[in-house]
């Protein structure tokens, strides 16, 4: 185990450095499924795999435990895989080189799999111990979280019973999740018209933002550039054409680039007006976005968009909604309802705005799909909804929770932070599934995940093993 073996608790390190050893990237789990399978196959225990190769290994409950109620523990076995630019890692045939550095464990110029191969880990730990109280176990690791949920999405009710279900995807000890967004994809498409053209060509590009998840982090109202771009274009509508317009790169990432072509034959006449709001743009956002960079220069083109379209696209792109839309009526200060528009480009002959909308309210997310479909009927664009994925809505009352948050007290003197996020968790599609299932997130420190700074906390690590084994305990 090269410089984890003296890691405490030693029984979860052990466990999630053989899940590093197998390449695990979405969409590339088969091995790692496969591992887990003959690892249940070796102590005898029920296990079950999936055409997609989601698993579930039951264990019976320890005695005085058998007729308690199922716990489901539940995590992921994907990573996302990401390395530096002087990497040559391999993440298809190379396992991930793990550094202890004081109280903390990295990778070396990776991610390190953190997210949420410690589920993994402590799950196994406990089907392998003999000296753990706890009632029947159904662990169950899914495929694909990190892209789509597509592991989630298959289940069905079939193999598990459960009655209770402990994801362990939560980042921040002390933390508790009761409830997450759902959320869908909608594209705005419009059809590509256009003419050729002899005026003069200006290139804007905005630039320098932060960006960010457009979950967890759209409460930090932070720049969207396509967002900015169009308030830019728009103040000059009426003397420009547009010739092209490309942003973003993610749909759950708030857009740090935007790029727009246009031409105008007078624009020296417009060049003041449009610096003066350039400025109070950047006046605007000094705080939050203190490196953003708005340029426009001179550039080239054959062809523009005609000017029906262009100028639909643009008042189109003005008055969409972005951003934090309602607050939760349940938890002081959670976002309940955002939307991000995400990416812009032209494929396949059309222009299509991809936008991100998050709602831990079903109605609500409804009402933005709905408001976005009629601005594009509006404007002359159709609407097309996708990659939907259901809320998981707070329960007023839960007896999982209860115990959980009693759990924590005893063992570390203080409550937990009861909260949500807003961001999908597979505990809304598994409620799905399981309606009658109490369900509760926690887990360790883990910070910078989905990048090569991706690290946790060892000592953090051990702590919510004590509380988690101190919880099946407790749920007798």
């Amino acid at each position: 185990m090269n410089n984890l073996s003296n890691l405490e608790p030693k029984e979860v390190f052990k466990w999630f450095y053989e899940i590093n050893q197998h390449p695990r990237s979405s969409g590339n789990e088969k091995e790692i499924s496969d591992f887990l399978v003959d690892f249940a196959k070796e102590r005898n225990l029920e296990v079950y795999q999936d055409e997609i190769l989601n698993v579930i290994i039951k264990k019976p409950g320890t005695p005085g435990y058998e007729n308690s109620e199922t716990v489901i523990i539940q995590g992921h076995m994907d990573m996302v895989c990401v390395k530096t630019d002087d990497s040559c890692h391999n993440f298809d045939i190379d396992p991930i080189e793990m550094i202890v550095d004081g109280d903390i464990l990295r990778a070396n110029k990776t991610t390190l799999g953190g997210d949420d191969g410690i589920a993994v880990a402590y799950g196994l730990a406990i089907l392998d111990a003999d000296d753990i109280p706890h009632p029947p176990i159904e662990l169950l690791v899914t495929t694909n979280e990190e892209t789509g949920m597509d592991g989630a999405m298959a289940l069905t009710s079939e193999h598990l019973t459960g009655t209770r279900l402990l994801n362990l995807d939560t980042e921040e000890e002390g933390c508790f999740l009761v409830s997450c967004s759902g959320g869908s994809n909608i594209d705005s498409i419009f059809e590509v018209e256009r003419e050729s053209t002899r005026s003069k060509a200006y290139e804007l590009v905005v630039s320098g933002l932060k960006g960010g998840h457009s979950g967890a982090e759209i409460h930090m109202q932070r720049g969207n550039s396509i967002k900015l771009a169009a308030r830019i274009l728009h103040s000059i509508k009426k003397d420009i054409v547009l010739a092209s317009i490309d942003g973003g790169i993610k749909h759950n990432a708030v857009p740090s680039f935007t790029k727009a072509v246009f031409t105008c034959d007078n624009y020296a006449e417009l060049k003041d007006s449009v610096e003066k709001l350039i400025d109070d743009i950047k006046e605007e956002y000094r705080v939050e976005e203190p490196g953003l960079n708005i340029s426009i220069q001179d550039s080239n083109t054959t062809e523009t968009y005609t000017k029906d379209l262009s100028s639909r696209l643009i008042n189109f792109l003005m008055v969409l909604p972005d951003g934090v839309q309602y607050m939760s009526k349940d938890i002081d200060g959670l976002v309940q309802t955002s939307l991000n528009n995400a990416i812009i480009g032209e494929k396949d002959g059309k222009l299509v705005l991809v936008t991100s909308v998050r709602s831990a309210s079903t109605s609500s997310l409804r009402e933005i799909l709905n408001r976005i479909a009629s601005l594009c009927e509006a404007f002359g664009a159709n609407s097309k909804e996708y990659a939907s994925y259901p809320a998981w809505q707070y329960e007023a009352e839960s007896k999982l929770r209860d115990i959980s948050v009693e759990t924590y007290e005893e063992l570390f003197g203080k409550a937990p932070e009861i909260s949500s996020i807003h961001a999908g968790l597979e505990c809304g599609l598994l409620k799905g599934i399981l309606p009658d299932t109490e369900m509760i997130s926690f887990g360790p420190d883990i910070k910078d995940a989905h990048t090569p700074l991706e690290h946790m906390s060892i000592s953090s690590v051990e702590r919510m093993w004590k509380f988690t084994k101190k919880l099946l305990e407790n749920l007798k």
